[in-house]
């Protein structure tokens, strides 16, 4: 729910001008590393580090009608994603400023835990929504071991310290382990968003819809997920007024992405670097973007 500040705060500046609302983009996946992988092939990157200076200069200004966080993201790190959030609650809370999110093509998982630290959520009618649970992926490489004729030799001191080691035959146990460390975090996931959305659900079991599957802003509204569909201008003019000046805080950093590829530049592991990029795009991907 919005905060109440009075009405004039919310439509002029301090001036005596019109209202002013900063936005925060928050585009990409939710990963504590900074690399986007090579040729930039899985998109930017979110995380606290990278974006502290960023939510810091979006509160800063005195008489703020609102802040808008811009949210396109499939999700990633349930760390970075409880970060930012939190940061972004307690600046909005001790500045008294109403938070609103407008969620673009997808605010999934992760990107739907940044939406859930606004005071309401607009969806687009067709953004991808949800996704409250928790995923964890990996890859294996023992078949192409075995056939390139690689020995695998490993030394630990505490039997359980090379858990899901990618070089190693997979492990009933450490499997259940995995999943546990899951169930805990969807725990952690599920009361956040409990905390933020209240009674806001439209479902006698809201839990219910917590369960990973995604849905349609419109879909999304009639279940109660967010608060109302449309666009941020639009949203902003009518709640506002038409001479709101509207900030972008954070614009598109435009790198070169060629450097990626060149793992020993930045003392980075290639190989690294590329799985990573290609874990990136799967996030993306799983949702056909």
């Amino acid at each position: 729910m919005l905060k109440r500040i009075p009405l004039l705060n919310r439509l002029v500046g301090a001036s005596g001008g019109p209202g002013r609302v900063n936005v925060l983009r928050l585009h990409g996946v939710i990963s504590p590393t900074k690399s986007n992988g090579p040729l930039g092939g899985g998109g930017p990157v979110l995380n606290l580090e990278t974006l502290a200076a960023d939510i810091e200069k979006t509160f800063k200004p005195a008489n703020l009608s609102a802040v808008a966080l811009l949210i396109n993201s499939p999700g990633g790190s349930p760390v970075q994603s409880n970060l930012i959030a939190a940061r972004i609650r307690q600046l909005a809370d001790e500045k008294g400023v109403p938070v609103i999110a407008f969620t673009e093509d997808v605010a999934a998982s992760g990107g739907y835990w940044l939406a859930c630290a606004a005071d309401e959520i607009v969806a687009d009618p067709a953004s991808i929504v949800g996704s409250i649970g928790v995923i964890s992926g990996g890859f294996g490489f023992t078949g192409l071991m075995e056939r390139l004729g690689v020995e695998r030799r490993l030394y630990t001191a505490g039997e359980n310290k090379s858990r899901l080691d990618p070089f190693s035959a997979e492990k009933d146990s450490d499997v259940e382990w995995i999943k546990s460390l899951q169930l805990d975090l969807h725990e952690i996931f599920r009361r956040f968003v409990e905390l933020r959305r209240g009674d806001k659900f439209k479902t006698e079991d809201p839990r219910s819809l917590m369960n990973g599957d995604v849905f349609l802003g419109e879909r999304a509204l009639e279940l109660g997920m967010v608060d109302s569909v449309g666009d941020m201008r639009s949203t902003l003019r009518a709640r506002f007024g038409d001479a709101v000046q509207i900030k972008l805080v954070n614009k598109p950093k435009r790198g070169l992405p060629l450097l990626g590829l060149l793992g020993s530049r930045s003392g980075g592991d290639p190989l690294a670097s590329a799985l990573s990029s290609l874990e990136n795009r799967a996030l993306w991907g799983q949702y056909g973007l």
